[in-house]
């Protein structure tokens, strides 16, 4: 029997059907055997938002599924694989859907993110380096980020991917730099705007491939996930034409740990749009002759602890949201969340900054790996 199947696989992870685990799983609709079979990933995500089970805690579920190795365990069938097509087939990042992601993510309302995240609204993990606190680790990433990439006074910072401007404000008063913010999202930048204002900080609703200019440095923070495959190389060219010779370059982005064309099919339809997270190959191959790679920082375990901050902060702003979005909706985004903090703690994903100069110009290294906490840099 399917359920008999299921039950076996989850228990060779650990978990249980309605066991006494946190972890475990409680199935209260049947149908939700035949479904995870049927649709792998996006049942067990799109059956969690219906209802159809609980778990006290799905980021321990999660990460103890995917440290089983229960992922290639399970035959994928063809209807998934179909899924999974399009990407390698076209180019689903392509400067005209370049906004679906702004539209179908970023826009969902401020009201949202400013619920969970920290006062410089930072979508992208924090550095909990001699912290516990989320707003905390969040200043000390944005303390990281500039030092890696030695602002100073003089400096003109591009930010692409800019968010509601955070980065770009703690840069221009902390270091004195001016900032250009590039940015897609409607929302985000009418923040931005205002939440910069009487600093050295310019924004730009323009697509990556519409800069232009030259900057002293330039940084990319949870942006390079949406770029996908079939633009990595175009993405690096044209952050070299922007970049002065004698510039850094940091690339913040989570990545995966084997080259995939795709991302998990659940996340695609319900959070990120044609998503994409690259691994260390396909990086370096598309900075060849474009880059030297100066530093490369991976803080996965940090962005565990963030999202489970966020989740925390999210579900005490649950009553005040309520009145804008529903249930299925509350169930989503708490799975988005919690899911993808087991995925970080199972190391199935990782979060990497990496630091860069121009290649073939004899620029001189940066000071990027000489600061505390920084001795797993390589």
């Amino acid at each position: 029997m399917v359920s008999d199947t299921i039950r076996d696989l989850l228990e060779h992870a650990g978990i249980r059907i309605n066991g006494p685990n946190p972890w475990d799983i409680q199935v209260h609709d049947a149908r939700w055997f035949g479904r995870v079979v049927r649709e792998k990933n996006l049942g067990l995500g799109e059956s969690y938002m219906d209802g159809w089970w609980e778990c006290g805690q799905p980021d321990e579920m999660i990460c103890r599924l995917l440290c089983s190795g229960l992922e290639d365990k399970v035959r994928v069938g063809l209807r998934y694989q179909l899924r999974l097509l399009p990407a390698v087939l076209f180019n689903l990042q392509s400067s005209s859907r370049a906004r679906k992601i702004a539209e179908h993510h970023y826009d969902l309302g401020n009201d949202l993110f400013f619920s969970f995240l920290d006062p410089y609204n930072q979508y992208s993990c924090g550095y909990f380096q001699d912290t516990d606190d989320l707003n905390r680790a969040q200043e000390k990433k944005l303390e990281l980020t500039c030092k890696k990439l030695n602002l100073n006074a003089s400096d003109h910072l591009l930010d692409i991917g800019c968010g509601w401007g955070g980065l770009a404000k703690y840069a221009a008063e902390r270091f004195g730099c001016t900032v250009t913010g590039v940015n897609i999202s409607t929302e985000q930048l009418e923040y931005a705007k205002k939440f910069c204002r009487g600093l050295p900080v310019h924004f730009q609703d323009c697509d990556y491939r519409a800069i232009e200019g030259h900057f002293d440095k330039i940084v990319s923070v949870g942006m390079f996930e949406h770029v996908g495959q079939k633009n990595y190389r175009a993405f690096m060219k044209k952050v070299r034409r922007c970049l002065k010779d004698e510039g850094i370059f940091l690339l913040h982005t989570i990545g995966g740990n084997t080259s995939r064309t795709g991302c998990d099919p659940w996340i695609t339809r319900y959070i990120f749009p044609n998503g994409m997270l690259p691994n260390t190959a396909q990086i370096a191959r598309a900075t060849e002759d474009l880059f030297v790679i100066e530093g490369w920082h991976n803080l996965g375990p940090h962005y565990d602890r963030t999202l489970m901050a966020w989740n925390r902060n999210f579900q005490k702003a649950w009553p005040r949201l309520e009145k804008k979005f529903n249930g299925r909706f509350k169930r989503m985004w708490e799975y988005y969340l919690l899911s993808c903090a087991g995925a970080f703690r199972a190391r199935s994903i990782q979060v990497w900054q990496i630091v860069m100069t121009p290649y073939g110009v004899g620029a001189s290294q940066p000071p990027c790996r000489n600061f505390p906490g920084q001795s797993r840099m390589v």
